[in-house]
């Protein structure tokens, strides 16, 4: 072969290497171009003051249908753990750091004056944290968010300034589920805000229905640009005032009629049957409850029927979700969504004892609301149900909101979808709430932040991955040395292992720290402080580090969440007035005291 030939060879093989290497760089470049668009939509689903067995898949009678195949598409997490009220578990959820750290150790309505002198006793989310939403933003989400916010309600704070592109979001605790009215007279009207501006709820307003209307119209208004979605809708259900249509409401007339104590039962049972709990399961009757069959048939009836509108409230919730669904399904956008669902905190037992008390009835009337049973749960009417119903939507377990028992703390968490390898499965695994942010990131492939981001240093997520739980290639994420710590109020946790150390505050606790063995004791019967004295100190010693650690202040001197809310509310409703007061008297003490030493130098 002579020189030449050989190359002219030379020079063909590098051309042939060459355009292969070429084409594969292309084929690899169209795989990368493409890999937005594989990337899963992601709908973060939040109920508000759900109780542990308040939906079908863990134990409810409640229909809830699509919650049901949501639940037989991935896996339902029975040990899942969230904050004791709403704004500092919204904290965890959206940002994977503790709440004290991210400014909302409570929620803003019942701090005190002596904890707001304080940076990160706001109850604001603070500049400090990064929102999943933001991080989904700047990695090609588009990210939507209908529901209620309650994480500060000035601009800077705005859902619209904190990673979401499109949004229609409720700032305050709470608010009316059929009008533009608020529910606490802490607020002088129902604030809303869609996109950063102040909005006006349209005439046929019901929450549910409304949050998933708006959220369908946000997926559709980018559906063809193939980029993926993050869609998260908080909703005001089951929060107070509770409210539904009539027609769920009457699939719930007569349901309740034998009474808490029953349903308590009823609920402990399927929640067994299920795998939830252990078979064996203690459950303890909260001093709150009260004796059913010692009410008159007139106020059972009345009872029964506040217990169907909060079932009602929760399938009208379902019924919604079942259209998004639906909606996901005819657009093709289903098969590559996954769906998170869970409650803030546990069941609400605020709503009074007596619903026919003249205090119980006064507020409402001073709102402008009705109790009339036949209207109970319509338009202009204002409902709730008592603590002993709300031990029964928390069934088998202790305490409700507010209170860090597990039924104020342990929910329902369903993590599904098409794009998740395991079906109906039941983890047992422990789970808490700064868990779910970088769970979604995982899903979504996105890096958590370090200890800096865009330019300003944030403070980095303590949560735990879950996808290798949703794998299957772990048992459970905690070792038996690791610990989650939780203060609100001076009801505080700490989670180490299967126990569970915890102290509840008056005036349904009584301020002593018990530990539990939550994996066979859920019910928190059993108290192992005397008998594993080791453990105990061993936790109590944890608890305080962490107190430490996350900056947890101790309580003002006579402080009650109950006793703040209505000081700050009679602060709010006659601050105008008392400034108007003081304004008076500065203008007019010249004028007294040159009056009072004319008269001295007359005398």
């Amino acid at each position: 072969m002579s020189f030449a030939v050989a190359r002219l060879m030379l020079l063909v093989g590098s051309l042939v290497i060459a355009a292969t290497a070429f084409a594969q760089n292309v084929e690899q470049s169209v795989e990368n171009s493409s890999e937005p668009a594989s990337r899963p939509n992601i709908v973060f689903i939040l109920a508000d003051d759900l109780g542990f067995t308040d939906i079908a898949p863990y134990g409810s009678e409640v229909n809830t249908p699509t919650l049901t195949a949501l639940a037989e598409q991935g896996v339902r997490f029975s040990n899942y753990h969230t904050a004791a009220n709403c704004a500092p578990a919204r904290a965890m959820l959206l940002t994977g750091v503790d709440n004290h750290l991210a400014g909302v150790p409570n929620i803003p309505e019942m701090l005190a004056p002596e904890q707001r002198a304080h940076a990160h006793y706001q109850g604001v989310l603070g500049d400090n944290v990064v929102t999943v939403a933001t991080l989904l933003e700047d990695s090609g989400y588009h990210t939507y968010m209908a529901g209620k916010w309650h994480l500060g309600s000035s601009p800077e704070k705005l859902p619209s300034k904190r990673g979401f592109q499109r949004t229609v979001a409720m700032m305050d605790s709470g608010a009316d589920n059929w009008e533009q009215r608020p529910y606490l007279p802490l607020y002088d009207e129902a604030n809303w805000f869609a996109d950063g501006e102040r909005y006006t709820l349209p005439d046929d307003f019901y929450s549910s229905r409304f949050l998933i209307d708006k959220t369908i119209e946000f997926i559709d208004s980018n559906i063809n640009d193939g980029q993926p979605f993050f869609a998260y809708v908080p909703f005001m259900a089951v929060h107070m005032p509770v409210q539904a249509p009539q027609e769920f409401i009457d699939r719930y007339m007569g349901v309740y009629d034998a009474g808490w104590d029953v349903l308590r039962q009823q609920r402990m049972q399927r929640a067994i049957e299920l795998g939830l709990v252990p078979a064996d399961i203690a459950m303890t009757h909260m001093s709150t409850t009260g004796d059913w069959d010692a009410l008159e048939e007139e106020r059972k009836r009345y009872e029964a029927k506040r217990m169907a509108v909060y079932g009602a409230m929760i399938e009208a919730m379902d019924f919604h979700i079942g259209r998004l669904v639906a909606y996901l399904k005819s657009s093709g956008q289903f098969e590559n969504t996954i769906f998170v669902f869970t409650s803030d905190n546990g069941s609400e037992g605020s709503g009074p004892a007596d619903p026919q008390a003249f205090p119980a009835r006064l507020g409402p009337a001073r709102m402008g609301y009705h109790t009339d049973y036949e209207r109970l749960g319509l338009k202009g009417s204002y409902n709730t149900i008592s603590p002993s119903f709300a031990s029964a939507a928390a069934s088998p377990l202790s305490f409700y909101k507010f209170y860090t028992g597990e039924g104020g703390m342990r929910v329902p968490l369903i993590i599904a979808g098409e794009p998740l390898p395991r079906k109906q499965v039941l983890s047992q695994a422990l789970a808490w709430a700064t868990d779910i942010t970088p769970t979604i990131l995982s899903l979504a492939g996105v890096e958590p932040p370090g200890t800096r981001y865009a330019g300003k240093p944030v403070l980095p997520m303590i949560g735990r991955d879950l996808s290798p739980l949703l794998e299957g290639d772990v048992e459970r994420v905690y070792g038996e040395n690791d610990a989650i710590g939780y203060e609100l109020t001076g009801h505080a946790a700490l989670f180490q292992g299967d126990y569970k150390l915890v102290v509840n505050q008056p005036p349904l606790g009584d301020g002593q720290w018990r530990l539990f063995n939550i994996a066979v004791d859920p019910g928190e019967v059993v108290d192992l402080a005397a008998d594993e004295p080791v453990v105990f100190q061993r936790m109590l010693s944890r608890y305080q580090r962490y107190a430490r650690d996350n900056g947890v202040l101790p309580l003002p001197a006579g402080y009650t969440q109950i006793r703040q809310l209505v000081a700050n509310t009679l602060q709010q409703q006659y601050r105008e007035g008392f400034l108007l007061f003081l304004l008076t008297l500065l203008v007019l003490t010249p004028f007294y005291v040159a009056y009072r030493m004319r008269r001295n130098n007359q005398a």
